[in-house]
């Protein structure tokens, strides 16, 4: 089964939610989607790093993914404030999110540290997620496309094609992220999908660049995530605060999750239980 056959839906909590709000959301979304095959859904939380071990622990064997908001590129050492792969591994974690763009604007990250953390997150095992995503001076000027060919090119320079099999990307507008962040139209994110997708398939190469999947974060709610999924170069939705109740996270996962699969049974057959799930779902 190609890794595109499946959606991929996921949030990052950023800096909310307590330990115990983390775990009872993460209890409540996995009772909720438990009836979901794995091969339909690619389900994942981000929480903050207090809430990790505990939500690692809630999580397990279940149908969630948990990862981490970030991660350093050494596996010790005097980084204060940094936490490594090898403590998040101890704790049951395999999932890296790394260049965020409030870890890059807020905190100054550049394209080469994201490159080194992306390095290092696939050299041990975990699946990174790198963010990438174009400022509204960037788009004011006509350079959106360009930005993200030169984030992409910069954060997965030392990256092989065989490494690539466990990366995941999330294109996130910056002026599309927050409280007062504006969606991007489903036309204009897919055509920066599109840009993003070439780019990999320039870096990796036309069988394994295009199987890498590629999501859109950035102000989605109930009203536009069933727009966005239903563009041809979108795989997947990562959601903001929108996601947040676990009980309106799966509703529209199971809004959106019956389009994507129109979607891709149109271009080739879906899984006998994605057919079924489909069905249950309308």
């Amino acid at each position: 089964m190609k890794r595109l056959d499946r959606l991929y839906m996921g949030t990052n909590t950023k800096m909310y939610k307590t330990i115990s709000d983390t775990t009872a959301f993460l209890s409540r979304l996995n009772q909720l989607t438990a009836d979901i095959p794995a091969d339909c859904l690619e389900l994942f939380v981000i929480p903050s790093y207090t809430a990790l071990e505990s939500a690692s622990r809630t999580a397990a064997g279940g149908r969630i993914r948990v990862g981490a908001q970030n991660m350093g590129w050494e596996d010790e050492g005097q980084f204060t404030g940094e936490i490594s792969p090898v403590m998040l591994q101890e704790i049951g974690v395999n999932l890296a999110m790394i260049g965020h763009s409030e870890r890059r604007h807020v905190f100054g990250e550049t394209d080469r540290e994201e490159e080194k953390k992306v390095a290092k997150a696939l050299a041990s095992g975990f699946t990174a997620l790198l963010c990438i995503g174009e400022t509204a001076q960037d788009k004011a000027y006509g350079l959106s496309d360009e930005t993200l060919r030169t984030q992409l090119k910069i954060g997965l320079h030392s990256i092989t094609r065989e490494q690539a099999a466990n990366l995941w990307i999330a294109y996130e507008p910056v002026w599309a992220i927050g409280v007062n962040g504006v969606p991007a139209d489903e036309h204009y994110a897919d055509e920066r999908h599109r840009v993003i997708k070439d780019t990999l398939s320039e870096l990796f190469g036309p069988e394994t660049g295009p199987d890498i999947p590629v999501l859109y974060g950035g102000s989605v709610n109930p009203e536009n995530a069933p727009l966005l999924i239903q563009m041809p170069h979108i795989d997947g939705l990562f959601i903001g605060r929108s996601a947040w109740d676990a009980d309106r996270f799966n509703a529209i996962i199971r809004t959106v999750l019956p389009l994507f699969g129109s979607r891709k049974n149109a271009a080739s057959p879906l899984s006998d239980s994605c057919k079924s799930q489909k069905e249950e779902i309308r």
